[in-house]
């Protein structure tokens, strides 16, 4: 199936929602309705009689035509009964004339219905304007309307039950008049066979925009580029290309609008979704881990147990045979929506297919535990940069790339695709110059670099990492990134115990390491033996040049014409882990002092 076939039977299945207001959420709208912020509520009697008026700020239903709902520039096309107080009101006439007409047709059609023969009573007597004015609510200026853009509602008092707003009815008894009125007029075309249905039915002239609500003119379906030959050579017009009928295209785009409303994730210039067309909520997002709270640090052994428990508690919620569908959406153009990604998946295979992420983009930390980092700080790290040199400074990142970046690894999660070279390569690039961040955007930047490189590696070789200090791996460039924790740990530790704070020489030279490692090793170990060694504790210093002599007999395994090749990712993990690991162990000898004294 498509995005609009899954759309439209979302809309069937959640039909009984359609037109009811739920608090904090957008209203599904009715077939021939659209959602929009009505900004006064006139109330009237029954005999059209004004009563009062009064600011309104919320969204509500409201009936309207194909062309209404698409009417755009110097397009005159009112809405058949709440509309801007420009086509209510005589002061535009020709808006006013259209606006009466249309109203006095559907009650011609449906003349039982009281409370739109009240409105039109009331809207005749022309004196909406003098009304409003005396409520403060609009202003007459050089003969114009100064908000003449807002929308009126209704009210209509004086009916005993049937009293009450035209948008928030029981029975809904106003707005399946006016479907009865407006399906008499659309049965009058010819019908043709709809693409979504398969059925023989009245075909929509036009389609809604405003799916999302941030391109608010953009459209999925449009055919008005006659002349830049959209269709032209290959169709004699736009209806031989794709037709879908009225009750369809309503059904599915309305459906949409209420899912992106309430479900969908902004992030920069793209849209994204993730529902299941039968309602059921809380079903894990691919855009974040499905592990949402840490209620203890997750040692790597028992990060698969966790794992493990949060996947059955999302497929309880949801059965094996229901499907979920991912989109996301991207306007390139004002009028244009473009649907950027889309799949649907069982439900199962999608859980299995976030928790396979999540086992294998993951990455151990002493002080956070065991977790996988999000889409968002993945991009954030790879493409952004920290703007200033404060302890506080963030690492920012152009809008116009976010949601592009964070696309491709919505799709590698979502289809098990292999992690992009590219984003893994920015990451280790970054990485390889820790030097310009401060301590947090470091650490976090490790951390990410770890878990994608864990991920890279998986996809690439299968290669499976405990995520532990392997101290005999045959890795040179494991190894060499050891060796760099390794001098940095033993620089610092005289740095802190003379009381100074400054990068350390192995942290600096970092950049130089990673392309000739062997020729900085040289020069970092000289520096550390003239000026540090001497400055640490006798056992200190055994304990350093063991670990260096050992290191450095596992690279000497290597051809010696590699020695001084630069290095591969791997040099992080290596480096990270043992970094780990030196500071544990000074935290743990630390905690003995204590008790001991």
């Amino acid at each position: 199936m498509g995005l609009l076939q899954r759309a439209l039977e979302t809309y069937d299945a959640m039909s009984k929602l359609a037109g009811v207001e739920i608090e904090n959420q957008e209203t599904l709208a009715p077939v021939s309705c659209l959602i929009t912020k009505a900004s006064i509520v006139i109330t009237i009697n029954a005999e059209g009689e004004f009563v009062d008026a009064e600011k309104y700020d919320k969204k509500i239903p409201i009936p309207v035509t194909e062309k209404s709902a698409g009417r755009s520039g110097t397009t005159i096309a009112p809405h058949p009964l709440c509309d801007q107080l420009g086509y209510i009101s005589p002061v535009i006439e020709e808006k006013f004339n259209k606006y009466c007409e249309q109203l006095k047709d559907w009650i011609d059609f449906d003349p039982e219905n009281k409370k739109i023969i009240a409105i039109y009573k009331y809207i005749t007597n022309k004196t909406i304007i003098s009304d409003l004015e005396k409520n403060s609510l609009t202003k007459l200026e050089a003969g114009q309307i100064k908000n003449e853009k807002d929308i009126v509602a209704w009210k209509v008092i004086g009916l005993g039950e049937e009293s009450g707003p035209v948008w928030n009815e029981k029975d809904g008894s106003t707005v399946k008049s006016f479907n009865r009125y407006y399906q008499s007029l659309l049965s009058k075309k010819q019908d043709s066979l709809c693409y979504l249905t398969g059925e023989i039915e009245c075909p929509a002239e036009q389609h809604l925009k405003g799916v999302v609500s941030k391109n608010g003119n953009a459209k999925i379906i449009s055919s008005n580029d006659k002349i830049n030959y959209t269709y032209r050579g290959r169709f004699e017009n736009d209806a031989e290309a794709l037709t879908i009928s009225y009750n369809a295209t309503q059904k599915a785009h309305n459906a949409l609008k209420w899912v992106v409303s309430n479900q969908g994730v902004q992030i920069e210039d793209r849209t994204f979704v993730c529902w299941n067309p039968h309602g059921i909520r809380d079903i894990a997002s691919p855009l974040t881990s499905i592990i949402q709270k840490k209620s203890s640090i997750v040692k790597p052994s028992d990060y698969r147990d966790e794992l493990k428990a949060a996947l059955e508690g999302y497929k309880a919620k949801l059965p094996q045979n229901e499907f979920v569908v991912i989109a996301a959406f991207d306007a390139a153009t004002s009028g244009r929506l473009a649907i950027s990604y889309y799949n649907e998946l069982l439900g199962s295979d999608f859980l299995d297919r976030l928790a396979y992420w999540d086992e294998t983009c993951c990455w151990y930390d002493s002080s956070w535990g065991t977790y996988s980092p999000s889409l968002w700080k993945i991009v954030v790290y790879a493409f952004g940069y920290q703007r200033g040199d404060k302890d506080d400074s963030k690492v920012e990142i152009d809008h116009k790339i976010m949601g592009q970046h964070m696309q491709r690894l919505v799709h590698c999660r979502v289809d098990k695709a292999q992690f992009p070279t590219d984003i893994m390569k920015a990451l280790v690039t970054k990485a390889g110059n820790l030097q310009i961040y401060n301590k947090d955007n470091r650490r976090e930047l490790l951390f990410i670099t770890c878990a994608v490189i864990k991920k890279y590696r998986n996809d690439m070789f299968k290669e499976v990492s405990e995520m532990a200090l392997e101290p005999t791996k045959k890795d040179r460039s494991y190894q060499y990134g050891r060796l760099l924790a390794i001098m940095e740990k033993a620089e610092d530790d005289v740095l802190k115990k003379i009381g100074e704070n400054r990068e350390t020489n192995a942290i600096k030279m970092q950049p130089v390491f990673v392309q000739r490692p062997a020729f900085a090793t040289k020069n970092i170990l000289e520096q550390l033996k003239k000026s540090y060694y001497p400055k640490l504790s006798e056992g200190s210093r055994i304990y350093y040049e063991k670990l260096i002599g050992e290191i450095m007999e596992v690279i000497s395994e290597c051809p010696e014409s590699d020695f001084n090749k630069s290095l591969s990712e791997t040099y992080l993990l290596g480096y990270y882990l043992q970094k780990n690991e030196l500071y544990n162990k000074h935290d743990k000898n630390k905690e003995n002092e204590t008790e001991e004294e």
